[in-house]
């Protein structure tokens, strides 16, 4: 591809964007010694403030919470048990939002703080309910600051989202016409390994494939858990939903602006032809699952290759206690999970009619309220 056909897909992909979600990380926010770098904050919160007054929603995914605390209460290294992990994230989380409030009330804004669990997502109820807050600050005219609730969240219960990475981009996911920006302290994805001399930046990725998963190089510190594995299995989620994603150097001055002009900066991500909307992006991104449907290999190809409905013929195990309309992983012979979607039966009846032609679930139940255990439009297939 030429070099002005990827600018004009660039310039393309921010021009149809009606929302910017940032997310910035632990490594762009903190210096060497691991205290919070108010000059970066300001110089974010410049380019916040920039893109915010074209009209477009703005939102910042920001990291830093623990880092900060770290730097605040001088520790030299990460804590390793929960409940001290908990309190410096706390102490931290206090000093983050102040400064970023400093940062855009000096510019005629003020911040938003959004501290989400885990939890606040996998309802249908609780996902809208954060999105309908996020539209309302966008009308107020302020700019939303989410974090992880590092201080409720406890990892032991499954209720923290692992990295921000992926926060932001289920925090995209809310949202329609959303560009992703993930800024890193590595200029965008690499051909090879960042340090390497002869290592190329990608400007574009039209497809997430395992070629473009292989690149990733993580190099991990004792600040920060996100790695560039971590930003690409963003990006997909991000891609599948529809949003472009761009991953560009969080260190560099005025990065943000530069990418609102369609500057060739980082990697710019395409979405994929069809994407997820609705309640599918809902069950794909966010939706707690409960259980697990193993289907033989007909069932297998027939969701895969041909959209079907998941029928009880085709189930051969079920794992996992649930209610119907609960979300549930539909995996293949060898353990793959092709789908994910709402069971229409509980999980104790989908026991008894595994493995049974449609027909005879009224004869085994005594009523058949569905002729699918999983409705297709219920569905979406993992990618």
């Amino acid at each position: 591809m030429s070099e002005s056909d990827s600018s004009r897909l660039r310039h393309s992909a921010i021009e149809g964007a009606r929302c910017v979600v940032v997310k910035v990380g632990t490594r762009v926010l903190t210096d060497a010694q691991g205290k919070l770098d108010r000059g970066r904050i300001e110089s974010l919160a410049a380019g916040l403030c920039q893109i915010a007054e074209t009209g477009r929603q703005t939102v910042m995914v920001s990291s830093g919470a623990v880092g900060a605390g770290m730097g605040k209460l001088g520790l030299d290294q990460r804590p390793t048990d929960l409940s001290t992990l908990q309190a410096v994230a706390a102490v931290g989380q206090a000093d983050l939002i102040q400064a970023y409030e400093r940062a855009l009330a000096a510019r005629g804004r003020h911040a938003a703080q959004v501290l989400l669990t885990r939890n606040d997502l996998r309802r249908r109820d609780g996902y809208l309910h954060v999105r309908n807050a996020l539209a309302s600050i966008h009308e107020l005219g302020a700019v939303a600051i989410v974090n992880e609730n590092d201080s409720v969240a406890v990892a032991e219960l499954m209720t923290t989202f692992g990295d921000n990475d992926r926060l932001a981009a289920q925090v995209a996911g809310l949202l329609d016409q959303a560009l992703l920006v993930i800024l890193s302290d590595v200029d965008g994805l690499y051909d090879g390994p960042p340090d390497a001399p002869d290592s190329q930046r990608i400007d574009l990725v039209k497809s997430l494939d395992g070629d473009i998963l292989g690149l990733a190089q993580d190099h991990r510190s004792t600040l920060s858990k996100g790695g560039m594995s971590s930003k690409l299995s963003a990006a997909k989620l991000a891609t599948s939903h529809g949003h472009s994603v761009i991953i560009g150097p969080g260190r560099e001055d005025a990065v943000l602006e530069r990418i609102l002009r369609g500057d060739p900066v980082g990697t710019l991500f395409l979405p994929t032809e069809r994407s997820l909307r609705g309640r599918r992006r809902w069950i794909s991104g966010s939706a707690e699952v409960e259980g697990e449907l193993i289907v033989d290999a007909g069932a297998a190809k027939a969701l895969r290759e041909n959209g079907r409905s998941l029928l009880a013929i085709g189930i051969q195990a079920v794992q996992g206690n649930f209610a119907a309309g609960a979300v549930v992983a539909i995996k293949d012979q060898h353990g793959n999970e092709v789908a994910r979607g709402l069971c229409n039966y509980p999980s104790k009846e989908v026991e008894r009619i595994k493995g049974k032609i449609s027909e005879m679930i009224t004869g085994i139940l005594g009523h058949r309220p569905y002729d699918s255990v999983v409705h297709r439009d219920n569905m979406t297939l993992r990618i």
